[in-house]
């Protein structure tokens, strides 16, 4: 499953730089498919919509920073943990329950975002 950041998260932007898929984002930022990976052209997201990598969508969260779950692999294939979790100084980066994904569906999600 992804990981989230709960509304205890301080803005020290620790994780940011940790995630080797580029799916952390400071809160009110722009996010993108595009951003720190190799993706190009039409995405489906695991709703089973498409949008274009390129395509800069909201915010998920304004005051905090938050994870893109279509970007996040728990750090699967790079760290033997979440890099994230790791780093952060106040633990608000746990399992997000509304993402359940694999162990494989990880890896396999990693080698789309990093071809």
């Amino acid at each position: 499953m992804a990981i989230k950041i709960t509304d205890e998260c301080i803005n020290c932007g620790a994780c940011e730089p940790e995630c080797p898929n580029n799916a952390i984002y400071e809160g009110g930022v722009e996010w993108a498919f595009s951003d720190g990976t190799t993706v190009k052209g039409m995405v489906k997201l695991m709703d089973g919509t498409q949008l274009d990598a390129e395509q800069r969508n909201p915010p998920i969260e304004n005051d905090i920073y938050y994870i893109v779950p279509n970007k996040c692999t728990e750090c699967q294939g790079f760290h033997e943990e979440p890099q994230c979790a790791a780093v952060c100084p106040v633990d608000c980066c746990i399992p997000d329950e509304m993402y359940r994904e694999t162990v494989e569906e990880l890896l396999a999600k990693k080698e789309k975002l990093h071809i």
